[in-house]
């Protein structure tokens, strides 16, 4: 009797904490199980085979918004090779109806946290007297009585992979695109418990940390012991939170001016600064304690911000989000993450869909591809926006010139000027090199917006020359002299505009 715990994890550098909860509360089945990790770019025989070959009885799947279709075609393969193998899902995208994609191959779904759940099934399957029910709801579970996954973290997760943590559970808003908001209660783990197993990981040389907690900085008891945790190992080592914009009490940031640079990243979900439509997804928001969080995050603090927009909100337009985008660029320099809204099965953002004639795909991701302010047309230009946003903004290699696109003026009119005008030179979004990308930036700097070319060349070789060993681009080669003496006096000797 073998039982496989498995799912495809979007990366490998990802690992998955829900199979080590799974695994830790197995019992005296645990020494039959086993956990197979994959991820979505590997071919699906392939992890198939590597799959069956050990026979198991049971098969225990993780399902995601990122592997949901995947996950059909593996089950489908698993069952017409073993159809006797029993397969169990189980995750967020199976734990809210309606399923959007064909799960049929699967015995069973355990619908919420299956913590104890899956060993409860696996014990009546293996006695032959499994429910009458395919599909298992499951109410929340004690958190103070269920096994900790820690330490089934391997060595080689340790040096390959981020461990996923956790310090509690739930969410006390009510968001309406998000799945925390199902679940308004917020549970603790016992932090002493918690915390002693994080020093293990530590000792068995554990660096990455990323805590899946919604709202990290809601309890500060809890926050700052996690911080003073941090704050007394030496570094290198990541931590990253996610955590509300408005609630950075004086202890809190006290802790986190102490992080060095590269150790702390908090994610911060803003989605939208315009009152209407916070209203509209029930989403509370401060926002001269968010500026002010915001500034002193900049100003006063070594963490790496990541800060979250969404396009096709609910009454959102074009105008606005790009107000929306400005706003946060003026406030900081951080990246700031361009994301499109989707309508996640179980969520109530459904409840928009007449009024503002909201139209998704019924397929993961089930992004947004319509609504009464923006046409298909538009998203799809906004998607186009936001990858070429990554690929220059949040890339960091161009730091100091992107910023030329737009001087004094609107970011987002200048930099969706440029999207257009970008996709209409690559008709791509992807597998655009370093040096194509940096190319396209200087010709439509320099012959679109007519800025000093000997100034853009500047600006660019500080970029792209940052890192030691880097080669110069060709199309920078004719600057090149002229910056290095420049870079040596200390000057850069050219004017921005040219007359």
């Amino acid at each position: 009797m073998k039982i496989i715990l498995t799912t495809l994890n979007s990366r490998f550098t990802h690992s998955s904490i829900g199979l080590r909860y799974l695994y830790a509360n197995m019992q005296e089945l645990q020494k039959n199980t086993e956990i197979l990790e994959f991820s979505i770019n590997d071919a699906l025989q392939s992890v198939a085979e590597k799959i069956l070959i050990h026979q198991p009885t049971i098969l225990g799947v993780g399902v995601y918004i990122w592997n949901a279709l995947e996950v059909s075609e593996l089950i489908h393969i698993v069952k017409k090779v073993s159809p006797q193998t029993t397969i169990i899902l189980g995750g967020p995208e199976v734990s809210y109806t309606p399923f959007r994609v064909n799960l049929d191959d699967a015995d069973f779904i355990i619908q919420g946290e299956g913590d104890r759940a899956f060993y409860e099934l696996c014990k009546k399957i293996i006695n032959a007297t499994p429910p009458t029910e395919k599909i298992i709801p499951i109410t929340l579970a004690n958190l103070n009585e269920i096994e900790l996954p820690y330490q089934y973290y391997t060595d080689e997760d340790i040096v390959n992979r981020y461990l996923y943590v956790e310090i509690s559970r739930g969410c006390p808003f009510e968001c309406e695109f998000c799945l925390s908001s199902m679940d308004e209660k917020v549970r603790a783990f016992d932090l002493e418990k918690i915390l002693d197993e994080f020093e293990i990981l530590w000792q068995r040389g554990a660096r990455n940390f990323k805590f899946v907690d919604r709202t990290f900085n809601l309890n500060m008891k809890a926050a700052n012991k996690i911080l003073d945790f941090f704050l007394a190992k030496t570094p290198p080592y990541f931590a990253h939170f996610e955590v509300i914009p408005d609630h950075f009490p004086a202890s809190l940031r006290e802790k986190i001016a102490q992080f060095p640079p590269g150790a702390l990243q908090l994610e911060i979900g803003i989605q939208t600064l315009n009152p209407k439509v916070a209203n509209n997804i029930s989403r509370r928001m401060n926002l001269e304690k968010m500026r002010s969080n915001i500034d002193f995050l900049e100003n006063d603090s070594h963490a790496h911000i990541h800060l979250d927009l969404i396009v096709g909100l609910p009454g959102e337009s074009l105008e606005s989000f790009g107000k929306n985008l400005d706003t946060l660029v003026g406030l900081s320099s951080c990246e700031i993450q361009i994301g499109i809204l989707k309508k996640l099965s179980g969520t109530h953002i459904k409840r928009h869909d007449q009024e503002f004639a909201m139209v998704y795909s019924d397929r993961p991701p089930y992004d947004i591809l319509k609504n009464s302010n923006l046409s298909f047309i538009d998203i799809q230009m906004m998607k186009r926006f936001a990858r070429f946003w990554d690929l220059t903004y949040n890339s960091g290699n161009f730091k100091r010139s992107i910023v030329l696109l737009w001087g004094d003026e609107s970011v987002y009119e200048n930099f969706y000027a440029f999207s257009l005008w970008i996709y209409k030179q690559t008709d791509s979004t992807w597998k655009i090199s370093l040096q194509r990308l940096g190319e396209l930036l200087f010709t439509y700097l320099t012959q679109v917006k007519k800025l000093d070319m000997p100034y853009v060349a500047t600006e660019m070789l500080k970029d792209m020359m940052k890192l030691k060993g880097r080669a110069i681009p060709i199309y920078l080669k004719p600057y090149a002299k002229e910056f290095t003496a420049n870079a040596k006096e200390g000057t850069s000797g050219f004017n921005k505009r040219q007359n």
